[in-house]
């Protein structure tokens, strides 16, 4: 999952930004102007995309702004830290910045370093799916998640997730996964072929949606 060049590319762009903020003070007055509002606006944007489950068409979009939240989030906690008390501030943005090397944060953006594109099926005009494998060893446990989103009719650049569900290759075949129009127009059902060895039939997961 590129888990250790994801973590030592985020402490080199953390590395970066300390040596910035010693020589901040000679930085033009202009450019300071322009990161610290350009930080403050890439930081809503991701917390907003987050939060609300509203991204891009693109995946490699999504990861960017992933990316661009978490340095300006850094940049914002290094201008924090030229604050007085500056003893004080320091020790808050250090403690601050603890939590951007955790699992939850590195894991996403992981996929800025994945060269697989993962292709996006319509099930009808406004749903489609999108199936991002996991687990890299084979003998270990290995599956897909199964991404459902909406693609709204007015912006069809933009894309809204539904819903993640997991399917293992222990309970089926989770790479031959599809998923086709449910009972009613608030479901879709989500269908996993069973493997040969386990005979004919398929894992049915009826999915509704919000």
């Amino acid at each position: 999952m590129h888990v250790p060049i994801t973590t030592a590319t985020l402490a080199l762009l953390t590395l970066a930004i300390f040596v910035l903020r010693i020589f901040w003070l000679r930085v033009p007055e202009a450019a300071r102007f322009f990161l610290i509002r350009a930080a403050v606006a890439l930081v809503i944007l991701h917390v907003l995309s987050s939060a609300t489950q509203w991204g891009t068409a693109s995946d490699r979009v999504n990861v960017l702004i992933k990316w661009g939240g978490i340095v300006s989030y850094e940049l914002l906690l290094m201008f924090f830290s030229r604050m007085s008390p500056r003893w004080l501030t320091s020790v808050c943005a250090l403690i601050l910045l603890v939590p951007v090397f955790a699992s939850s944060i590195i894991m996403p953006l992981t996929h800025i370093f994945d060269s697989n594109t993962y292709g996006v099926a319509s099930i009808d005009n406004d749903l489609a799916y999108q199936k991002v494998p996991w687990g890299e060893d084979a003998s270990a446990n290995t599956g897909v998640d199964l991404l459902i989103y909406h693609r709204p009719r007015f912006a069809p650049f933009l894309r809204h997730l539904q819903m993640s569900i997991p399917f293992n290759n222990r309970q089926c075949n989770a790479g031959a996964t599809f998923v086709i129009p449910g009972p009613d127009p608030k479901t879709v059902l989500a269908r996993c072929p069973q493997w040969p060895s386990q005979g004919p039939g398929t894992v049915d997961r009826l999915l509704h949606l919000r």
